[in-house]
C-alpha cells in the first residue's frame, strides 16, 4: 500500500518552511538530480556546498544558481574525487576548517554500470570504491560536525540493489572474476544501504545525535548513466527517458531533499517514489527488501569498509 502520510500527491518541497541559517553538504551537485537538491535549497534560504569531481561544471552550476538566485545565494565548491580517498580525506579536512555548521551530508555522487572492470587509485573495483568506501570516509570524517547541530546523514540508494546478489560478495568484492556491470553497481548501492542502516544501529547504541536516512530518486532523468554506462546501456536508458516512465531530476531530488529536512520520518525505511514499480509518482515511504538489513552482514561490511579504507568511525 502507497504511503499517504503527506497526502495524495506526497512529499514536494511545498512542505519546507524557511531553511535561513542552515548549511548542507552534497556530493555530486553540478548537475542532475545533485543540483536540483542544491537549487530547492536555496530557494529556501539555506546555504550548499557542493563537494564535486570537476572544478570547471561546478563553475558554471554556481553561475546558475546565483542568476537564478541572486548574487547573495550562498553556494560555494570543494573539489573531490570520491574515487580517490587522499581526496575525500582533503576535502573533508577543508570542510572541517572553512563550513562551521552542517545540516545533512547528502551522499548523492554515484556512478553507474561501468561497462569494463575499473579499479580506483586505492584498488577498489570502481562502482564499490566510489559509491561506498569514498562515502564512508567522508561521513565519518565529518560526523562530529554533524552532529554538533543534531543533523542528519543521508544516503542516495537506488532500485538497482535488488538487481544483484542481494548480499555482498565478500569473497570478491572487487570481480575480479567473472565482473558484470549490473551486479558490480547493484552491490555498491546495496553496500551503501548496508552502511546507513549499521550507522543507525551504532548511533543509537553510542547515544549519539545524528538522523540517517536512505532514499532513493526512482527513475530520473539524471546524468548518471550517460557519465559512466556502456554504449548500449546510454542508448537504451536514452530512449527510455523520452517516455512516461522516466521523471524529471527535479522530482528525483524530492526524496533527498525530504530525508535531508522532513521531521517524523522513519529512519529503516527506503523513502523514494511510491507509484509503479516506485519508479515514479508521489514521495514517500516506499518498499524495503529485509536482506537490505541483514544485520550480520551490515556488521561483517562496516568491518571490512574500516579495514579496506584504513579509517574508524569514533561513535
Amino acid at each position: 500500500m502507497a504511503d499517504t502520510t503527506f497526502g495524495p500527491d506526497g512529499w514536494t518541497p511545498d512542505h519546507l518552511g524557511t531553511l535561513a541559517g542552515k548549511t548542507f553538504v552534497i556530493t555530486g551537485a553540478n548537475a542532475g538530480a545533485g543540483f536540483q537538491v542544491a537549487r530547492i535549497l536555496l530557494s529556501k534560504g539555506a546555504a550548499v556546498v557542493m563537494l564535486n569531481r570537476s572544478a570547471a561544471k561546478s563553475t558554471r552550476a554556481i553561475a546558475d544558481l546565483k542568476q537564478e538566485f541572486g548574487p547573495r545565494a550562498e553556494v560555494g565548491f570543494i573539489r573531490m574525487d570520491l574515487a580517490e580517498l587522499a581526496s575525500v580525506r582533503a576535502a573533508a579536512e577543508e570542510i572541517l576548517r572553512t563550513v562551521p555548521r552542517i545540516d545533512a551530508l547528502i551522499c548523492n555522487a554515484a556512478i553507474a554500470q561501468v561497462p569494463t572492470r575499473e579499479l580506483t587509485v586505492d584498488g577498489f573495483e570502481s562502482q564499490l570504491g566510489t559509491n561506498h568506501y569514498g562515502h564512508f570516509v567522508l561521513g565519518g570524517m565529518l560526523f562530529d560536525r554533524i552532529e554538533a547541530s543534531m543533523g542528519r546523514i543521508v544516503v542516495v540508494a537506488s532500485l538497482g540493489y535488488r538487481m544483484g546478489l542481494r548480499t555482498i560478495q565478500f569473497d570478491d568484492m572487487n570481480w575480479d572474476k567473472a565482473y558484470r556491470a549490473n551486479p558490480a553497481y547493484s552491490q555498491s548501492k546495496l553496500a551503501q544501504m548496508m552502511f546507513a542502516y549499521e550507522l543507525q544501529d551504532r548511533v543509537r547504541a553510542a547515544g549519539r545525535k545524528v538522523g540517517v536516512y536512505v532514499c532513493h530518486p526512482g527513475a530520473s532523468a539524471t546524468s548518471l548513466i550517460s557519465t559512466s554506462g556502456g554504449l548500449l546501456t546510454r542508448a537504451t536508458w536514452w530512449l527510455m527517458s523520452k517516455t512516461p516512465l522516466v521523471q524529471t531530476a527535479e522530482k528525483g531530488a524530492y526524496p533527498e531533499v525530504m530525508c535531508a529536512t522532513q521531521g517524523g520520518l522513519d529512519q529503516r525505511a527506503l523513502h523514494g517514489p511510491t507509484g509503479w514499480m516506485q519508479t515514479g509518482g508521489p514521495v514517500g515511504k516506499g518498499t524495503l527488501e529485509p536482506y537490505a538489513h541483514d544485520k550480520p552482514v551490515m556488521t561483517r561490511l562496516w568491518e571490512r569498509s574500516e579495514q579496506e579504507t584504513g579509517f574508524s568511525w569514533r561513535l
